[in-house]
C-alpha cells in the first residue's frame, strides 16, 4: 500500500508517480489523513520535477473523483463555459456569459474570487445590490433552462472537486502556485466536473498574467486542452495579451459598470473584441457557428439575458452601483504619447486600493478601483488626467498612486500595436 513519505521521496528524486500512487495521495489528503505539510512537500517537489502527461491527467482524475460531477445533459441544449486564467480589467465574463446564452446555448459558469492584483468574477457581480453567488445545483439548472435566461455566474459548490479547494489553499501559502501541471489540474478538475458540454479557455499571458512568457502560456493551454480532451470535454484556448489592462477600469462595480456599456452596444473596443471573439469559439465548439453574437449586442438580447440573469440570482439590475467616497487622479508628468501604461502594476494599484485581497476571506471595497482616461498611443499634455483613482480609504492612496505612477510612461512615439489574441490552441 502507497504511503506519503515513499510517494514524496520519489517525486523529490524526478520519478514518475503511478495511477495507484495518485489516487491514493489525493483520497487520502482529502480525507485528512495525509497531512498538510506532506502535501505541501509534494506540491514543493512537484513545482521542482514537473509531470508527465499521465501524471497530470491522472491527477485531474482522481482530484475530479474526490466530489460530485454535476450532469446538465437534461436540459436539452448545449452547454458551454470559459475559463480566464486571470488578469486585470478582466470582466469579459460579464457581458460574454449573457450574450451567447442570447445565441441559444446554455452557459453554467462557475467562478470564483479575486486574489492578490487579479480580480474576480464573484467579487464584481457582488457589486449589485442583492445579487448572490452562492446556488444549489437545483437553482443553477433551473435558471440554465429558463428561455429568458440560460446563463447562470455562481461560486462553485463544496462538494465539486474539494481536493483542489484544500490543495489550493496549499499551494496559495507555501510558493507553489506557478506550476503548470499543478495550475492546469486545478482549473480543468473542477471545469470537467461542472458537466458542461464544452470548454473555451482565455489563457492571459504578458505582464499582468500569471504565465508572463508566450512559452509558458502556450504550455498551460496546450496542457488544459490536452487534460480536457482526454476526459471527453471538448476544449479550446484563446492565447490573450495581458500587458495593458483590458477596458478602461479594474476594480468592482467599475467594471460591472463597463460590461453594461459593452451589453448596451458601447464600450471598449478590446472588451468588445474579446467578448466576441471567445462567443464565436464558444459557440463554435457546441456547433452554433451560424449565429453571428455582434447581431445579439446590436438588437438588445444579450442586454435582456444579463438582466435577467441578475434577476434571477436575487440582484437588481437597475439599482445604482457602489461609488467611492473618496477620489484622487494621476495627471501625465509631460507632453507626449503614453507608451506604457503596466497592467501589473494596474492590478496591484487597484488591489492596494481596497478592489482586491491579500487572504481568502477578507472583504473587498465594491467601489475601489481604477478608471483610465488614456491607453497606450494616446497622446497627452502635462497635467492631463490619465487615471482616477477610487477608494473608501483614503490612507490608501499613496501606496496605490506610487505603483501606478511606476507603471506609467510618456514618450515621443507611440508604441507597436499588437493584436489582442495572439494564438488559438487545439487538440
Amino acid at each position: 500500500m502507497p504511503d506519503a513519505l515513499s510517494i514524496i521521496t520519489r517525486k523529490r528524486d524526478g520519478k514518475e508517480l503511478g495511477g495507484a500512487e495518485i489516487d491514493w495521495i489525493i483520497e487520502a489528503f482529502t480525507r485528512g489523513v495525509v497531512a498538510d505539510e506532506q502535501m505541501a512537500a509534494l506540491a514543493m517537489a512537484v513545482y521542482f520535477r514537473g509531470m508527465t502527461r499521465a501524471e497530470t491527467a491522472r491527477w485531474t482524475t482522481a482530484m475530479i473523483d474526490s466530489g460530485r460531477r454535476l450532469d446538465f445533459t437534461g436540459l436539452g441544449l448545449p452547454t458551454v463555459d470559459k475559463h480566464s486564467t486571470g488578469g486585470v480589467g478582466d470582466k469579459i465574463t460579464l457581458p460574454l456569459a449573457p450574450l451567447v446564452a442570447a445565441c441559444g446555448v446554455a452557459v453554467p459558469q462557475l467562478s470564483g474570487r479575486g486574489l492578490g492584483h487579479t480580480g474576480g468574477t464573484l467579487d464584481k457581480l457582488e457589486a449589485i445590490p442583492g445579487w448572490r453567488a452562492e446556488l444549489s445545483t437545483a437553482e443553477i439548472a433551473e435558471i440554465l433552462a429558463d428561455p429568458a435566461v440560460g446563463a447562470v455566474v455562481c461560486a462553485a459548490g463544496a462538494d465539486l472537486a474539494p481536493a483542489d479547494r484544500r490543495l489550493y489553499a496549499l499551494r496559495d501559502v507555501t510558493g507553489t502556485v506557478e506550476s503548470i501541471p499543478l495550475i492546469a489540474s486545478s482549473i480543468m478538475s473542477k471545469k470537467i466536473a461542472e458537466g458542461t458540454g464544452a470548454l473555451v479557455l482565455d489563457v492571459k499571458v504578458g505582464s499582468g498574467a500569471f504565465m508572463k512568457n508566450l512559452g509558458d502560456a502556450r504550455e498551460l493551454a496546450r496542457t488544459m486542452v490536452e487534460l480536457g480532451e482526454d476526459e471527453g470535454l471538448h476544449t479550446t484556448a484563446l492565447l490573450t495579451r495581458m500587458d495593458v489592462p483590458l477596458g478602461r477600469t479594474a476594480g468592482n462595480a467599475l467594471e460591472v459598470r463597463e460590461a453594461v456599456e459593452v451589453l448596451a452596444g458601447g464600450g471598449p473596443s478590446d472588451v468588445v473584441e474579446l467578448t466576441l471573439a471567445l462567443a464565436r469559439e464558444m459557440l463554435a465548439a457546441v456547433g452554433r457557428d451560424d449565429v453571428d453574437p455582434a447581431d445579439r449586442l446590436r438588437d438588445g438580447t444579450a442586454m435582456d439575458r444579463w438582466r435577467a440573469m441578475i434577476a434571477a440570482q436575487g440582484g437588481d439590475p437597475d439599482a445604482p452601483l457602489p461609488a467611492a467616497r473618496y477620489t484622487e487622479e494621476l495627471r501625465a508628468p509631460g507632453d507626449g504619447v503614453l507608451a506604457e501604461l503596466d497592467a501589473m502594476a494596474v492590478g496591484v494599484a487597484a488591489w492596494r486600493l481596497g478592489a482586491g485581497r491579500e487572504r481568502q476571506g477578507e472583504p473587498v471595497q465594491a467601489a475601489a478601483g481604477i478608471e483610465l482616461h488614456a491607453k497606450p498611443g494616446d497622446r497627452v499634455r502635462a497635467g492631463d488626467t490619465i487615471a482616477t483613482l477610487h477608494t473608501d480609504t483614503p490612507v490608501k492612496f499613496p501606496a496605490a498612486m506610487a505603483t501606478l505612477g511606476e507603471g506609467v510612461h510618456i514618450a515621443d512615439s507611440a508604441p507597436a500595436t499588437r493584436p489582442l489574441v495572439v494564438e488559438r490552441i487545439t487538440a
